[in-house]
């Protein structure tokens, strides 16, 4: 493969020692090049973030590029950054095989194959010091859409790095999968219940009358037919159960064991998911095979050469990268959210509600989230439903359903409520202090019954959800106020734990860091130290919602400069450090005034304190003031 690459890059017009062109694409096109591939950078960008945790300070980087190999995001190692930068691995930069000769990224596109290319295996010697990782990314229809690459310092090489760019690479593919049949039924499936929700499941999927779509590449070397094969059959035809038959199962009841057998006379596990936006099963539902508690071996996959070994590793390893937004992500560095995040690990998977409280904007959802993908329901659905957001006249139909003719208005054929489609996974009820006192005794009995009876049925479904609660407001002021049903707080308060408000985080560094690289998308950005220092200083009253959109603002505002300076700041935040700044003084006035100081000794603090702030600069500071700079030298001597 490899000289067959170097014959085609010497067919190019290339020769080995010449310099390569390293200049990116214009800005204009560079915008539009991030613009085409917006929906792989999307789903890419997680499973970027989680194989970098896996390779992090080891002299090497994580590429993402188009199908014509221009560079598309990158993240990288500081130290190997500056290496990097000699030959341009960064946006907007091509690397096929006509530009660059033979490299992984270009050989991967040319074969459609995943590539490893090693020092001096590169057609270019400039590129001998590399060593590179790539694997082309395939859309639901089998066309190369870009490739994931890992590139680093030959010295840096590490076999089992193409193995983790070949996973990596089919969780994307995986992931632009589900997101391309979003008003289908799609089954994830396999032999082994414990392979299904990893890189070992098939995936299938079919319109709402039950013809075949399409499979990922697991799904179909599992059925054992081509593309074209399948285009003729049908959910019916491929797994022995008709579409009515599955609508007909959990129209009533719980998920229960179906079944399913496939051509091949194979039987499998398997779990559908139905997002029909005009079905009332808008719901993730769970298909296991009827003896769940027969055992059978996964037979070695001679097309990856995959034994039953190997598999679990990969299991195992697919299982901790579905988990790249769990709790040990986001304990960065505070002890305040460590001693939190201990205290949930201690309570996951025991049916212990969890109540979060804090104040708007400190990351409720995200700890919810996070919680609900390292329980033992990650493979369950989450259900967020936020009490506050949806009108008083509505959510009782939002949280249980309804059938048809419940109410005027409502939807042909009724509609499943939130806490139906949480089965089986978690409810997160945002907000809950706002919840009408009216739901509330009903929300409790579904709670202790672990039944719903939606409106206007007379049949209650049985529900197994795990329950999480988030409040900004204090829910034993609102029982004193009889706005929140007592029995229903301590049903709720399992676990009552805290998040602290940004000011009061200790880990600023390391926040802002993880926020510039999940909002950038042209290069690596960092923080000027002074503004650093700004940033701790301030109220942050809006907390990871108002620090988010601010460095999303400044990014753009830093365009190609990558540090965020004081002049890309919004003026709205630049004019609330000014007014703190001035209270601070005037407090310190005060203070110094009611101590008995005179007044050359309260000018000269005043001063001093806005010097301070300004670092020294005395025009800076006079301009703050509205005096002179000759009054501020002539204040201050030592100053001039």
């Amino acid at each position: 493969m490899i000289e067959e690459s170097r014959q085609r890059s010497k067919a190019y017009g290339l020769s080995e020692g010449e310099k390569p062109d390293f200049s990116p694409i214009g800005r204009p096109d560079l915008a539009l090049l991030l613009d085409q591939n917006r929906t792989l950078h999307t789903h890419a960008i997680p499973v970027m973030e989680t194989l970098y945790e896996q390779i992090i300070n080891t002299h090497n980087m994580v590429i993402l590029t188009d199908v014509n190999g221009l560079i598309v995001h990158t993240l990288g190692d500081d130290d190997f950054l500056e290496k990097a930068n000699r030959v341009a691995l960064k946006p907007g930069v091509t690397w096929s095989e006509a530009s660059k000769g033979t490299n992984a990224i270009g050989t991967a596109i040319a074969e459609q194959l995943p590539v490893q290319i090693h020092a001096n295996e590169h057609f270019l010697v400039a590129n001998h010091f590399l060593t590179c990782s790539a694997a082309p990314i395939l859309d639901h229809k089998g066309n190369v859409i870009g490739v994931l690459d890992v590139t680093g310092d030959q010295s840096s090489f590490h076999k089992h790095t193409m193995a983790l760019v070949r996973m990596s690479a089919q969780m994307i593919e995986n992931h632009l999968f589900l997101a391309a049949f979003q008003d289908a039924i799609t089954l994830h499936f396999n032999t082994r219940p414990e392979f299904i929700g990893t890189l070992m499941e098939g995936i299938v999927s079919f319109s709402p009358n039950g013809r075949f779509l399409s499979a990922n590449r697991t799904g179909l070397f599992q059925l054992g037919l081509p593309m074209s094969a399948l285009q003729s059959h049908t959910f019916s035809s491929l797994f022995g159960l008709s579409i009515a038959a599955l609508f007909d199962h959990y129209r009533t009841a719980a998920p229960g064991f179906l079944n399913l057998c496939m051509p091949s006379g194979v039987r499998v596990y398997g779990r559908a998911q139905m997002h029909l936006a005009n079905s009332p099963f808008h719901r993730s539902v769970e298909l296991v095979r009827a003896n769940a508690d027969s055992e059978q071996d996964v037979e070695t996959n001679n097309h990856t050469g995959t034994t039953t070994a190997n598999a679990m590793a990969i299991n195992r390893a697919t299982q901790a990268a579905r988990r790249m937004s769990g709790l040990r992500y986001l304990n960065t560095g505070d002890p305040q959210v460590a001693a939190l995040i201990e205290k949930v690990n201690k309570v996951l998977g025991r049916d212990i509600p969890i109540l979060i409280m804090g104040e708007t904007g400190t990351g409720k959802e995200l700890l919810a989230q996070a919680i609900h993908n390292d329980s033992p329901r990650s493979s369950g659905p989450f259900v967020a439903v936020n009490c506050a957001s949806i009108p008083e006249t509505l959510i009782e139909s939002e949280l249980f359903g309804y059938e048809d003719g419940a109410f005027t208005g409502a939807r042909k054929k009724g509609a499943v409520g939130k806490i139906l489609q949480a089965n089986g996974g978690t409810l997160f009820l945002d907000e809950i202090g706002d919840m009408p006192f009216s739901l509330q005794s009903r929300l409790l009995r579904v709670l202790q019954e672990r039944m719903v009876t939606p409106l206007g049925s007379t049949k209650s479904i049985t529900v197994n959800v795990e329950l999480i609660c988030a409040t900004n407001r204090n829910l034993r002021d609102l029982i004193t106020k009889g706005e929140f049903r007592e029995d229903l707080y301590y049903r709720l308060n399992g676990l009552v734990v805290k998040l602290p408000p940004l000011r009061e985080r200790t880990d600023m560094d390391i926040v802002v860091e993880k926020i510039l690289i999940a909002e950038s998308v042209t290069g690596r950005y960092t923080v000027a130290p002074e503004i650093m220092r700004l940033f701790k200083l301030h109220n942050w009253p809006g907390n990871f919602r108002q620090l988010t959109n601010l460095l999303r603002t400044a990014i753009v505002m830093a365009d190609q400069e990558h540090e965020i300076q004081h002049h890309h700041l919004p003026d709205d935040f630049l004019e609330d450090i000014e007014q703190a700044r001035v209270s601070e003084q005037n407090d310190n006035t005060k203070w110094l005034v009611s101590s008995g100081a005179n007044l050359e000794e309260v000018e000269r603090s005043v001063i001093e304190k806005a010097l301070a702030s300004h670092g020294g600069n005395v025009s800076a500071t006079a301009r703050a003031l509205g005096v002179s700079r000759n009054t501020i030298y002539r204040k201050i001597p030592l100053q001039k």
